[in-house]
């Protein structure tokens, strides 16, 4: 197995927008989406999906050549009509729930031909994976459905949103890979696991085994590696901006703090020694 680092010592993962679709989004690519998807949906056994079909096969290099911050989404269709749409996100624009319901609500309302009626929507489920911690409380792996809020009945199973929190899945203590196929996939897509796990786990599962080769494949391509590179630079140059702009804020509002405090000092001064009697214009 190929381990290709970056300049930090971390592994290149398939844990980034771009890559994601590259190594899990393209026509071919489906044993290793199919795996995956019936890890995150928890189907096991001969509950599982036994197929799966990529939508939309798109020119990535077209997509991202100018961006560098476009976003992008796997969309696929499972074999009873379900539309799963899949996003990356390791920023937090703090419009996460939003930006959720909208890709979702996208693929909803697309999805309905002309001439089709209501009873043709096709169930729609969001799989956000995410490198920042979105809710306060709640496990790694948390989904959504449309619930009355007193009985908790089921209004309706068209809407389903998983999001799967790799701050979260990181401080997992007891990482299960041999009963868990959901972690063994996110060992995967950690560049922080211990490489020798990792080996272990594209060792025990045919659908990581499978990323693991495209991966491999893809990054060997100078084309990919120029525009995943050029992605990566240009999110390093808009944390830098975010950084500069936040000590510029501190630096500002630490001198006029600092100027407001020797106002209130002077006045202070001022007040006392009107109360001592000194004349205004003495002050």
């Amino acid at each position: 197995m190929k381990t290709l680092l970056k300049r930090n010592g971390e592994r290149v993962t398939s844990l980034d927008d771009f890559l994601f679709l590259k190594v899990m989004g393209e026509k071919g690519d489906e044993p290793q989406l199919l795996a995956f998807l019936n890890a995150v949906l928890g189907r096991t056994g001969d509950n599982q999906f036994v197929s799966v079909e990529i939508l939309e096969g798109r020119s990535l290099s077209a997509e991202t050549e100018g961006l560098k911050s476009g976003i992008l989404d796997l969309r696929a269709m499972l074999p009873d009509g379900t539309m799963v749409n899949v996003e990356v996100q390791l920023r937090n624009d703090h419009d996460m729930d939003k930006r959720s319901l909208f890709y979702w609500s996208r693929m909803f309302v697309n999805s309905l031909g002309k001439g089709q009626d209501y009873e043709e929507l096709p169930r729609v489920i969001a799989i956000n994976i995410i490198n920042f911690e979105f809710f306060n409380g709640g496990e790694y792996h948390t989904r959504f459905h449309l619930w009355e809020d007193k009985d908790k009945i089921l209004m309706t199973d068209v809407l389903e949103i998983h999001y799967v929190d790799m701050v979260k899945w990181r401080k997992v203590r007891e990482k299960d890979i041999v009963n868990e196929p959901l972690h063994r996939w996110l060992t995967w897509f950690d560049p922080g696991s211990d490489p020798e796990l990792v080996a272990e786990v594209v060792g025990m599962d045919r659908g990581i085994q499978k990323a693991q080769e495209r991966q491999e494949y893809v990054l060997s391509d100078r084309e990919v590696m120029r525009i995943h590179e050029a992605r990566e630079m240009a999110e390093l140059d808009r944390l830098s901006r975010e950084n500069r702009a936040r000590r510029k804020g501190r630096a500002e509002g630490h001198a006029e703090g600092l100027s407001a405090g020797r106002i209130e000092a002077n006045l202070e001064i001022a007040r006392k020694l009107k109360a001592m009697g000194m004349a205004a214009d003495q002050i």
